[in-house]
């Protein structure tokens, strides 16, 4: 069994130098994991899974010598070499096209990241299927959203799911209910890694059929890898596809926006990263910067240590990427064709496996593909970012603070300077399951500022929260809000005292 099949595509070796290369291939590590891959490749018996099954390992080969070769170079980043975006790098979201043509819609497509499990919030199945508001998922909001825009325009934007392995047999179960919707749903999965143990750099799995703990989807920046091997890529450029609108399917303000495509396609770039500006509860996130006189995405997981007080910084990095990326179909297609590919930085991301062993995971960042191409920033208002990590991004989601209008969120005009509130609810209402077991009904918070929640809370009906209200119960106290109950600017604490703020 070779890692080599006639025919497939095979990825290059490229973007290190040769001796370098050779010297990681002819490693102890590489040959070791080359076997291993040949055996697991061995296990699969049907020659077209097999086959689909190789290519995926030569990819994941592929990366794990890129890892190799950069572990023994020991390159840092140079952080002198590193500045804030030059001002032709971001363009501000108010020097965009102001006349649209609505023609230009047939031109796109639209991708949404659909791998996430939400594990974090207590969920098993695709976080898509969580319902976020007035009884609709994610999911939901994203089809009437685009089939509002088709009907409404008589264009034809497809819709495209990338899935992993974790949540694909659920997506497909899901979308079945759309099928007289007025738009079209293409999915395709990405690829599936076998997780690297830590002790000894050998692949967790022995077969291709062992349990999902022993593999990983590899980051979004796989979606590139994904669409050329699936047909997707060439799927949409045969339609006339021109442009993909790529987000994540939890971020409910990454809706299709005329100005932006008008602006890619006037300006001729072939990729645009939304960025908007960086609050405090930001500073983790990825950032554009100019490295050595080239637009980079700069992760936290690249950031040598001893500088990442430095990457927080507010002042020295004022935005961050909110994943909303817009891709030139051609221009993609002709970067993964070239000889120099679409390497992209790796992320280490270390983990535990079930059973407690160390594994570390390889993955990449979609956004970090902007090197390649010709392209820029676009800094967006903050309302095309509300990503929902957490139950207190789904409070705010659920409450009077938005309402829906053709799948879109739209904000309460009753808010002053077109803020949100800031809400912070504590690990007794981390699990979706125990959000729904403390509110009875979600509270009225349109004139809220400020909402901290910590310990053992119940809320009642119809409770109306206004300003800045901080309620605490104490380690063996449990606080019952009753129904009805308004609170404007108070501090409850575990004795059920009630402060003026």
């Amino acid at each position: 069994m070779s890692l080599e099949v006639p025919g497939a595509r095979v990825p290059r070796v490229r973007g290190a130098s040769a001796i370098d290369f050779k010297s990681a291939t002819s490693g102890v590590h590489t040959k070791t994991m080359r076997n291993e891959l040949n055996k697991l490749v061995g296990t699969v018996q049907d020659p077209r899974t097999q086959k689909a099954f190789d290519v995926e390992m030569q990819s994941f080969f592929y990366l794990f010598t890129r890892y190799l070769v950069e572990k023994s170079r020991n390159e840092a980043l140079n952080w002198d070499l590193i500045k804030s975006p030059a001002a032709d790098q971001i363009v501000p979201y108010d020097k965009l096209p102001t006349q649209v043509n609505i023609k230009h819609l047939d031109k796109l497509a639209v991708l949404k990241v659909n791998g996430g499990l939400g594990t974090s919030m207590g969920m098993t199945g695709a976080k898509s299927a969580l319902e976020v508001k007035d009884e609709m998922t994610f999911l939901d909001l994203t089809v009437r959203q685009i089939e509002h825009l088709n009907t409404t325009h008589k264009v034809d934007v497809p819709l495209i799911l990338m899935t992993s392995f974790n949540t694909h047999e659920d997506t497909l179960r899901i979308i079945k209910k759309y099928a007289n919707q007025q738009l079209r749903i293409t999915t395709f999965n990405q690829s599936r890694y076998p997780r690297i143990l830590k002790e000894g750099l050998l692949p967790a799995p022995s077969s291709a059929a062992d349990d999902k703990d022993k593999w990983y989807p590899p980051g979004h920046g796989d979606l590139y890898n994904a669409l050329l091997h699936s047909g997707v890529l060439d799927q949409l450029i045969a339609e006339g596809k021109e442009y993909l609108f790529v987000s994540n399917s939890d971020n409910l303000g990454a809706v299709v926006d005329q100005a932006i495509l008008e602006h890619m396609i006037e300006s001729e770039a072939e990729f645009l990263m939304e960025v908007t500006d960086k609050t405090k509860a930001d500073v983790k996130g990825g950032t554009l910067i100019d490295y050595d006189g080239q637009i980079r995405l700069l992760e936290i997981a690249q950031v040598p240590s001893d500088h990442v007080e430095d990457f927080k910084s507010i002042r020295k990095f004022k935005i961050f990427n909110t994943n909303n990326l817009w891709v030139n179909l051609k221009a993609l297609k002709r970067v993964m064709e070239s000889n120099e590919g679409m390497d992209l930085e790796i992320i280490i991301n270390p983990k535990a496996m079930g059973d407690g062993q160390a594994v570390i995971q390889l993955e990449t960042a979609a956004g970090a593909a902007i090197k390649h191409f010709k392209g820029h920033g676009v800094n967006v208002p903050r309302s095309r970012f509300l990503p929902v990590k957490s139950c207190s991004d789904l409070l705010l989601i659920k409450s009077d603070i938005y309402s829906l209008e053709h799948g879109n969120l739209v904000l309460n005009p009753i808010r002053v300077f077109d803020t949100i509130p800031v809400i912070k609810l504590s690990d007794h209402f981390k699990k979706i399951a125990q959000f729904q077991k403390r509110f009875k009904k979600i509270p009225h918070i349109a004139e809220l500022d400020h909402l901290t929640v910590s310990g053992d809370v119940y809320f009642g009906r119809n409770i109306t929260l206004r300003g800045t209200v901080i309620v605490v119960a104490n380690e063996g106290q449990r606080i019952d809000i009753p129904d009805g109950c308004i609170l404007e600017n108070r501090l409850l604490s575990g004795n059920l005292n009630m402060t003026e703020l």
